[in-house]
């Protein structure tokens, strides 16, 4: 069941669609898992998976979509997006849901893809609010691997179904799309990197990629790995860009060894 919860931010107010997943909450000491989803997600994107993630843990979960996603605010057709846009969301749209919903203790992050790079930029800004940052398939920086994919991505979005197919998770679909897609595709957004935000970081982080991700080598995690001291890698052969989708049994066997072992 989501609902929208009123935020505002730098001056603009959103409705942000939120859903509540796991099991009823017994300690409250317990940090709550935050879902961030890709860039083209949304709640109902992830479909059952947060919830059958934190049942298996026995955590309480946030899954909620960014604006411009999902039942949240859309994006404005005239407005277009910065080369910031992952770190606006990371340090004023983050914090100001978890303020509106009274999370104040650390949390466990939970990110895919652009929601991956949101939680490892949250975590490097945030470094005492975060408690672990689970990270799948996330971007560092930009390769020319992952353009082609973004390319291909909006010719299909174009000539195919696909914008059918997106229209059934977003309640404007074209914002959704053209917000991720027109800004990965600006030249200005090339130089893109987080490598150097990584170092800051100091919670524990497990980093997850599949072997035949599209949108990014392998490089990405292990560029993580050579930055934040103690992360775990788990590379899953025969597993694309969503390998909670591709490999989900894979993926909570793996977050519930992190979660349990001591730091």
């Amino acid at each position: 069941m989501t609902r929208l919860v009123s935020v505002e931010v730098e001056g603009r107010r959103f409705d942000v669609e939120i859903a509540w997943v796991g099991p009823p909450e017994t300690d409250p000491a317990l940090p709550v898992v935050v879902f961030l989803h890709e860039g083209l997600g949304s709640v109902a994107m992830w479909k059952d998976f947060p919830a059958r993630l934190c049942d298996a843990i026995g955590r309480r979960g946030l899954v909620y979509s960014r604006p411009g996603y999902g039942a949240s605010t859309p994006r404005p057709a005239d407005e277009h997006w910065g080369i910031d846009f992952m770190h606006v969301q990371a340090a004023s749209v983050l914090p100001k849901l978890l303020e509106a919903l009274e999370i104040r203790r650390p949390i466990v992050l939970f990110g895919h893809s652009d929601g991956g790079s949101i939680a490892l930029i949250h975590a490097a800004r945030f470094p005492d609010r975060v408690a672990a940052a689970i990270v799948m398939a996330p971007h560092i920086l930009v390769e020319e691997s992952g353009l082609r994919s973004i390319r291909a991505a909006r010719t299909a979005y174009e000539t195919t179904d696909l914008r059918d197919k997106l229209a059934r998770y977003h309640q404007d679909v074209d914002s959704a799309f053209r917000g991720w897609n027109d800004i990965w595709l600006s030249p200005e957004f090339i130089p893109w990197t987080i490598v150097d935000l990584l170092p800051a970081i100091r919670c524990r982080v497990l980093a997850i990629q599949g072997v035949d991700d599209q949108y990014g080598t392998l490089a990405q995690i292990d560029g993580i790995a050579d930055r934040v001291t103690g992360t775990r890698l788990v590379k899953l052969p025969a597993c694309g860009h969503s390998p909670h989708r591709d490999q989900p049994r894979a993926v909570i066997g793996a977050v519930e060894s992190f979660l349990s072992a001591r730091a």
